[in-house]
């Protein structure tokens, strides 16, 4: 490491070097005057791979991605005063899906704050409660002691200890620093025997925090034993950000001996998995509201995983169920009932207690419990293939991109109408495919580049968008080039505000087409050519489908854009939904003529 020349750099230096011995990657760099001590710092450690993102709120959404796709902390800097407030969206979002980024402000010195100085704003707790963990860094001193060289070259795993935590999130580090800011020589900044003494004390930083998982107890335990092996018609919901690693196989245990159905949201990890059995059902946001899934009796138990489902249908569902036992099971103990249904919640590892709970479960498994809602699945997507035959609209289009998919595939879907149209319409499958959404706050900013810094890991990344969202983050586009990101983004363009047409407010013209609609009459090949994008409008299945297949192989940097239809894609869900209602009041009348026969 070369001698810093001056304090500023100094304590860059030692805050980034904390960072990498902690195990940072990957730093997003917005360009910035007042941050300069601490993007010289970051571009010159070899263990700290940055990226220069000059939009900020692009920048704060790429890392989020990279955050959300390694599950390992991403460090994000800027300059002082509104790039900070351009991160906040992608702050809030981290929060409420738990992804771990480190967020770096740097600041004017106290003497300027509220002096009137230009660029300066309030940045003293600036992201409030969403973040695990606030620091406003002392100035940088002159040969300062080491105890102070501790503390610096320690923060950076205290931080990742803290985005990383029982609840992981964003941590906000604001970091003040006077001129000179670049690297200019200062006498007595830094004298020899302290840079020496810092290069031969090579353990300083190193007291990294290493959080277990959390044992479920004994009483834990003996509760659960209890109430499963009481249950006659027992369903476990996994929702969004279920758990990863051990825990698919050992719900999938606890499933089986159960004989229960595991309703498995699209971003649960379960819908498309390699372990996926007839325990799966994916179906639930089409049949719960139809006659179809009223016909079947009620759970006496409800076992919930992860976050609260996208499927409203099924929400609401859940909330009708009357005199069933809750237990909502999370190793963060945080809650996750809006309704406030819930009577158990269990602070504990998921996977530990559903692989602990099934050693010691007795109990028949052999019930028509499970069989009534395999029976419903199945008519269910026997009729949504059905219309898929009859109708090209934004359902299929989801559907057939979850089908081409290969194993271990990465698919960003936007957090609007396409992670619904992929929830609803994408039928369980027995394959690896790792699927990520921005359902945190699900907002509809910066999904282009969230989508961008999950490819940042080297791999082909699938993003599903709708035009509003894609026009939203446009200039996001830029870093595809830069970095030589592999992306196939597959653009649904219905000219507005498609998921509006689901509000009531849709029956209302012209205030609809007005305040709510709001069509663009954009069409985004330009857009594609000023990035450097190769570019597809497809107007048929056939094309959509070889479009896909070709930019799948290719795996180069592709835009394909599908014309589509709101208001006749909502037509057609409708329209399923009278299908499957026809169907069984047609095996109900078969029924009733056989008894009377």
């Amino acid at each position: 490491m070369i001698k810093p020349s001056n304090r500023n750099l100094l304590w860059s230096y030692l805050l980034v070097e904390g960072f990498a011995r902690a195990g940072l990657e990957t730093v997003c760099i917005s360009p910035g005057s007042r941050s300069t001590p601490l993007a010289l710092a970051f571009a010159e450690h070899p263990d700290i791979k940055e990226y220069v993102l000059l939009d900020e709120r692009g920048a704060s959404y790429f890392a989020l991605g990279a955050a959300l796709r390694s599950g390992k902390p991403t460090a994000l800097v800027c300059t002082s005063g509104t790039a900070a407030a351009n991160y906040f969206p992608a702050v809030v979002e981290a929060n409420y899906a738990g992804v771990p980024l480190i967020v770096l402000t740097a600041d004017r010195p106290q003497e300027l704050r509220d002096s009137g100085a230009n660029q300066t704003i309030d940045q003293i707790k600036l992201y409030g409660d969403h973040v695990r963990w606030f620091v406003d860094l002392p100035l940088p001193e002159a040969a300062p002691d080491l105890k102070l060289v501790r503390y610096l070259l320690g923060m950076g795993g205290r931080t990742i200890a803290k985005s990383l935590g029982e609840h992981p999130g964003p941590v906000h580090l604001n970091i003040p620093f006077r001129k000179p800011l670049g690297p200019i020589t200062v006498d007595g900044d830094v004298p020899d025997d302290l840079w020496q003494s810092i290069l031969t004390e090579n353990d300083y930083g190193r007291g990294l925090v290493q959080r277990g998982r959390t044992q479920p107890t004994i009483e834990q335990y003996a509760q659960f034993v209890e109430i499963l092996t009481a249950a006659e018609r027992p369903l476990l919901v996994c929702g969004p950000r279920c758990p990863g690693n051990d825990f698919p196989s050992a719900v999938m245990r606890l499933a089986e001996l159960l004989g229960a159905p595991i309703l498995a949201d699209s971003l649960s990890g379960l819908r498309f998995n390699s372990l996926v059995n007839e325990h799966i059902i994916g179906a639930y946001e089409t049949f719960l509201p139809t006659e179809l899934g009223k016909q079947l009796d009620p759970p006496d138990l409800i076992i919930q995983f992860g976050a609260s489902p996208i499927s409203n249908n099924l929400n609401n569902y859940l909330t009708r169920i009357p005199n069933a036992e809750r237990i909502a099971v999370s190793s963060s103990g945080l809650w996750m009932d809006e309704n406030y249904l819930v009577q158990h919640v269990y602070q504990c590892d998921e996977a530990i207690l559903c692989t602990g709970v099934a050693d010691a479960l007795i109990r028949d498994s052999s019930s028509s419990w499970l069989a009534a809602w395999q029976a419903v699945e199945q008519l269910t997507w026997d009729h949504i293939e059905t219309l898929f035959a009859e109708e090209w609209f934004e359902g299929r289009i989801a559907a057939e991109l979850a089908d081409q998919l290969p194993q271990d595939s990465l698919c960003y879907i936007a957090s609007s109408l396409p992670i619904r149209h992929l929830d609803q319409f994408a039928r369980p499958r027995n394959m690896d495919i790792h699927v990520f959404s921005n359902r945190g706050a699900s907002g509809i900013d910066g999904i282009i580049a969230s989508a961008l810094g999950a490819a940042a890991g080297g791999e082909h990344v699938t993003l599903l968008i709708g035009d509003l969202a894609f026009y939203h983050d446009l200039n996001s586009l830029l870093f595809i080039q830069k970095y030589d990101l592999k992306l196939t983004i597959i653009l649904i363009n219905n000219d507005g505000g498609g998921i509006f047409q689901r509000l009531p407010i849709a029956g209302y013209e012209p205030q609809f087409t007005k305040l709510f609609l709001t069509p663009h009459g954009l069409e985004f090949g330009p857009a594609a050519e000023l990035f450097g994008l190769d570019y597809h409008q497809v107007e048929t299945p056939k094309a959509y489908q070889e479009a896909v297949i070709s930019a799948l192989a290719k795996q180069v940097a592709v835009l394909i854009e599908v014309r589509g239809d709101a208001s006749f894609h909502e037509a057609t869900r409708q329209k399923l939904d009278a299908q499957l209602n026809q169907s069984i009041l047609e095996i109900v009348q078969q029924k009733i003529k056989r008894n009377t026969e």
